[in-house]
């Protein structure tokens, strides 16, 4: 994968989980590497095209309601000697949730 420079303006903390998704989904084989409070990156087998919106429920600790967010692909970048794709995106809006539990799990 080529280099690139980072254009984050926040921190993101490692996050390495297993996506779940229907069977034959564009999510199917897809996890999460990374995540913030106002975006996510994951490894994909499918290559998501930029400015794609993408509704993405996080579970941010067990026992509690999810966050479901509507969010926009930013860049794909194809990982080398592998059929996979790193993809970034960030969020657009909270539609289930309080937008103030994001800011508060990042802030812990």
């Amino acid at each position: 994968m080529k280099a690139v420079t980072n254009k984050r303006s926040e921190p993101r903390h490692n996050c390495f989980v297993p996506v779940e998704s229907k069977i034959e989904s564009s999510f199917a084989d897809t996890q999460t590497i990374d995540i913030s409070r106002h975006g996510i990156g994951f490894i994909s087998s499918h290559p998501h095209n930029i400015n794609e919106k993408i509704a993405i429920e996080i579970q941010l600790k067990p026992n509690t309601d999810p966050v479901l967010v509507i969010g926009t692909v930013k860049w794909v970048r194809r990982i080398s000697d592998a059929e996979q794709y790193r993809v970034g995106l960030n969020y657009d809006e909270v539609i289930a949730g309080s937008p103030r539990r994001l800011d508060r799990y990042f802030e812990e």
